[in-house]
């Protein structure tokens, strides 16, 4: 909890990616953290273990301090929504989604569409 009383949850997501280098294809790994506040961490808390999958919808907050005359920054995802994927112990049907209370959604985020064709590329950019 943080000092406010509101409950925190502060969680780190890894994120792999394949590209090709030469001929052969590798993994590579990025590791996120994100914060979770209120309700939505309190709900989520019971199923967020290692390697659970999980989509996260949310906005960059980058934190600035300084110590020992040495300047830090740190970019974190604050969510505004967690939903929880398959993963090593659960399937994927009937997921459920946890949105925040006090998260404000763009109006991109609520008027994005996919324009999709039978391929499942883009069909056009939307704008």
């Amino acid at each position: 909890y943080a000092g406010n009383g509101q409950a925190r949850a502060n969680i780190s997501i890894a994120v792999n990616r394949s590209r090709k280098n030469g001929e052969e294809w590798v993994e590579e790994v990025s590791y996120f953290d994100v914060t979770i506040w209120g309700k939505t961490a309190e709900n989520l808390k019971p199923y967020l273990n290692k390697g659970k999958q999980i989509a996260v919808d949310g906005y960059l907050k980058q934190d600035r301090w300084e110590k020992d005359g040495q300047k830090f920054s740190r970019v974190t995802v604050v969510a505004n929504n967690v939903q929880l994927l398959g993963g090593k112990d659960a399937d994927n049907s009937g997921a459920p989604t946890f949105k925040a209370a006090n998260a404000e959604t763009s109006a991109a985020a609520n008027n994005a569409q996919t324009f999709e064709n039978s391929d499942g590329f883009p069909e056009d950019i939307p704008f």
